[in-house]
């Protein structure tokens, strides 16, 4: 079997165990941490042209600094001790939080073949946040993940389907207007993966050729917008355009650096290419009325830059991928 078809058929393999595993959990109802939700066709990636219906709906947020977020107390409440009508009180008493997050994302959040269980950066963020709330060691019970796509992002916040989504979600103003962030938790930027006999150097290589993309993303917009005049393709997953670069459908992939690393450790016959050609800060994202979690969030956040956890979540996850970065400056207001 030629190289590139094993890893064809690896990847697939990935989506039937991923398929495997919805089949045999009979439902919506998960244990903390197990996988779900099937990521791709392991034949056919879906990806073709991208309609009207796969780009976000048109902006009409006024400019806004996205960076900018609500000013944390000046101290966390102890674990296990939230202010009485709090969201924290709600969820502790609860006994579990809610975290929306991918499961097909390395570095950031991948499901484990062998346990099921759901690791990486996004992953560690969450546990922290969970920590903060209930207190003690890492309790699987105290987290349950709901596995999501990155277009239902802001659905599951409005529905109050999840109490948080820790999904590599770029902060915009128009988002701003359906979910609200935390402040920056890392900074990434928009790049292009390619096959490494290509040829292309960067995005502008791509004039009239196919980049693969998820739908309702930043990513999208910026393939849209920019003056390269390439032509986006659309899937609902990353792991999709991976499958679809391998098979030929597409000519590219392109989203922000740390992502795409992810797919490249899976196929060494593809490169990441060009500089980046956006900035983009990711936050956590709540429910627009929940402003006092976000709040307690960003205490956690700058507990974290000041402990040093921050640093070495980031240099044990991201640093690789990234290159060496310092925990992003906050921008409060209000």
């Amino acid at each position: 079997m030629h190289r590139r078809s094993r890893r064809i058929a690896t990847t697939a393999s990935a989506v039937v165990l991923a398929a495997t595993l919805v089949a045999c959990s009979g439902g919506s109802s998960r244990r903390p941490g197990e996988a779900a939700s099937p990521v791709a066709d392991p034949v056919i990636s879906g990806a073709h042209p991208a309609t009207p219906e796969d780009y976000p709906k048109p902006s009409v947020a006024a400019p806004c600094d996205p960076r900018e977020s609500l000013t944390p107390p000046t101290t966390l409440p102890p674990p296990g001790q939230m202010p009485v009508g709090s969201t924290m009180d709600a969820i502790h008493k609860r006994g579990y939080l809610i975290v929306g997050v991918d499961q097909n994302t390395r570095f950031f959040a991948e499901s484990d073949r062998h346990s099921g269980l759901i690791k990486g950066f996004d992953i560690e963020m969450a546990k922290a946040l969970a920590r903060a709330v209930f207190g003690g060691a890492d309790d699987p019970a105290r987290i349950r993940y709901k596995v999501i796509t990155q277009a239902q992002r802001p659905d599951v916040l409005r529905a109050g389907a999840v109490d948080v989504v820790v999904d590599t979600m770029t902060i915009t103003c128009d988002r701003k207007l359906q979910v609200a962030f935390s402040s920056d938790y890392y900074t990434d930027g928009q790049r292009v993966l390619v096959r490494t006999d290509s040829g292309v150097r960067s995005l502008a290589d791509l004039r009239g050729k196919r980049v693969c993309t998820v739908r309702a993303t930043t990513s999208i917009v910026f393939l849209r917008d920019n003056p390269a005049g390439v032509l986006p393709y659309a899937v609902e997953n990353w792991t999709d355009c991976l499958v679809g670069l391998q098979q030929g459908e597409v000519d590219a992939v392109s989203t922000t650096s740390a992502l795409l690393r992810g797919l490249q450790a899976q196929d060494s016959d593809t490169d990441v290419v060009g500089p980046a050609f956006s900035d983009e800060p990711h936050g956590m994202a709540f429910p627009l009325a929940h402003q006092d979690f976000v709040r307690f969030a960003n205490g956690l956040l700058e507990r974290m830059k000041r402990d040093g956890s921050w640093q070495r979540l980031y240099d044990t996850w991201l640093a690789g991928p990234l290159g060496p970065q310092s925990p992003p400056r906050a921008h409060y207001v209000g």
